[in-house]
């Protein structure tokens, strides 16, 4: 895995490097375990990974669960996965927990207590929120902020013992009502919350808020650099005014870096839980899901979102990446890893009436001409094939080169056929296409020099496997999804159409014994993956993107 092109971030790891030159380079990456991860996590990932890679440091997942209330180890386990996933590396040894450092932040709690640096505050939440202030008007002080330091260790000790109710105190760091920044209008460091935590139990009735536990999780872990997205920037004055207040040095230094924002996705877990809890998907992996684990099973892989990341860069400021430079990364590997295989979604019956009744074919096809040392596949050809529906008009539109009566157009790999005659239903549908073939044109190939503009994909309908395949498209309607019009709500731009389910598309032999997550180019119609739940001799099959992007021609009309 290669390092993400030089960014600013890199010229604030050079300078340290020059002032320091045997500074131990370290990231890591903490997410809170109440959701799955999503796209906008993996650029977080990549971003401290790829820095630790290029100067030979070391990188760490800590998980930050301190909030058990919100938190789950299935979410534990889910995002070790993903990490795992998009860096393509164990982390066993590099695992960590907010909840790995519980004791020593409240020796460090008890520590700024006796320097006079915090209290116990009997405010109730909604006080709180009074006494802050707002952007235009400074705070102002706890009644309770000039306790002496005995009575605060008294009562934080017994915060710890239990002695209290929920809710009814909280620590609380002295530094600035009147402070600009609302971050450091004496912010709470611990709350009490009777809640059994995955990891520590029932050990714990006070739990650390994470603007405190962070800087003092990096400074014991040795993170010499902890990177983070623009909407930490207010919160660095208050990561740095622990680690000072504690003791530490010039590192562990925060420095931030723009969020990943796509168009036509959201990447909130809380309103990603929200299309999960009303059912708008089936769940934290449906592919249309801007999760890693719903990605995963769309098709996309760990190479193309680091494709993509690299292509957008690291910056400064905030900025909307179109969905369809994202898709380009996908697309543009699997043109050329993907093996292409025929598939016929909306199938409309042939009937070859010059080819023998009893007569097969075998033709010998290359499975990629990208990689002809992968081999080729068998694919049968007889007297009745499917070709798509819209691959046949009675009355051709301007510019229609495909099949219509009179016109002669080419099978891929077989042989050119002309169309003579077709029959309709009661309704006026077409179930039924009759053609000849020119026997000189075997494999596709014209037989004396004559033009045919229209190829079209087949498969033989006696050798054919019914399967279901799913086209997902994107999620939403509104490039903004999160930017509801007033009465609207996010689900009211939820796009009908992001999952069509067809159960009678007709596939190749070679296609039956597909195995889950095996990708493919289903010729003319897109890049797909066997579903990981597909069972054998019966896959599923999930659109992972078009061969091209069509939907900005689809909004425009």
């Amino acid at each position: 895995m290669e390092n993400i092109t030089t960014n600013f971030l890199h010229d604030i790891i050079d300078k340290d490097l020059e002032k320091k030159p045997n500074l131990a380079i370290q990231t890591r990456f903490p997410p809170e375990p109440n959701g799955y991860l999503h796209i906008g996590h993996a650029k977080a990932i990549l971003i401290n990974y790829l820095i630790a890679k290029k100067y030979n440091g070391t990188f760490n997942l800590r998980m930050d669960d301190t909030n058990p209330t919100k938190e789950d180890i299935e979410y534990v386990k889910s995002i070790k996965k993903d990490v795992e996933w998009i860096i393509g590396e164990s982390l066993d040894d590099h695992l960590y927990y907010a909840s790995d450092y519980f004791d020593k932040c409240y020796e460090y709690a008890l520590k700024l207590i006796r320097d006079g640096h915090a209290f116990v505050c009997d405010l109730s939440a909604d006080q709180l929120r009074n006494y802050r202030g707002t952007l235009t008007e400074v705070g102002k002080d706890s009644p309770y902020k000039n306790r002496t330091v005995d009575e605060n260790m008294k009562l934080f000790v017994g915060m710890m013992n239990g002695e209290f109710l929920d809710g009814s105190k909280t620590l609380r760091a002295k530094i600035n009502m009147e402070s600009p920044n609302i971050v450091l209008r004496d912010p709470v460091l611990y709350r009490i919350m009777r809640a059994t935590h995955h990891n520590t139990g029932d050990k714990w009735c006070i739990y650390p808020m994470y603007d405190y536990a962070h800087p003092i999780q990096d400074a014991l872990e040795g993170v010499s650099h902890s990177l983070c997205s623009l909407e930490f920037k207010n919160n660095r004055p208050l990561y740095e005014w622990v680690l000072n207040k504690l003791g530490y040095g010039e590192f562990p230094k925060q420095r931030e870096f723009a969020r990943l924002n796509i168009s036509y996705t959201l990447t909130s877990k809380r309103k990603l839980l929200k299309l999960v809890e009303k059912k708008i998907v089936d769940g934290w992996d449906d592919p249309r899901m801007t999760t890693l684990s719903g990605m995963r099973r769309r098709g996309y892989t760990a190479s193309s979102i680091l494709s993509f990341i690299e292509e957008i860069g690291v910056a400064k400021s905030h900025s909307v990446v179109d969905i369809a430079q994202f898709e380009h990364s996908i697309r543009n590997e699997l043109n050329f890893e993907a093996n292409r295989i025929m598939t016929v979604l909306d199938p409309l019956k042939v009937v070859i009436t010059n080819y023998p009744d009893d007569k097969e074919e075998f033709f010998d096809v290359l499975l990629n001409p990208n990689h002809p040392d992968r081999g080729t596949r068998i694919l049968p050809f007889s007297k009745e094939i499917y070709i798509e529906r819209s691959d046949f008009m009675i009355e051709p539109a301007r510019k229609y080169f495909r099949l219509f009566p009179g016109n002669e157009v080419r099978l891929i790999k077989a042989y050119f056929i002309k169309c003579h005659d077709y029959k309709v239903d009661s309704n006026g549908k077409v179930t039924e296409v009759h053609c000849t073939y020119d026997d000189a044109s075997k494999g596709g190939q014209s037989p004396d020099g004559r033009k045919v503009k229209g190829t079209i994909h087949w498969v033989s309908i006696k050798h054919a496997h019914t399967c279901q395949v799913n086209l997902y498209d994107r999620l939403f309607t509104k490039e903004n999804p999160s930017a509801i019009d007033e009465g609207e709500t996010i689900l009211d731009n939820v796009n009908s159409d992001s999952l069509i389910i067809l159960s009678n598309a007709k596939v190749e032999p070679y296609l039956k014994e597909a195995l889950p997550n095996d990708r493919f180019q289903f010729m003319r119609n897109g890049y797909f993956i066997c579903d990981q739940e597909s069972k054998p001799g019966k896959p599923v099959f999930n659109r992972i993107v078009a061969l091209r992007d069509s939907w900005a021609k689809k909004s425009k009309g």
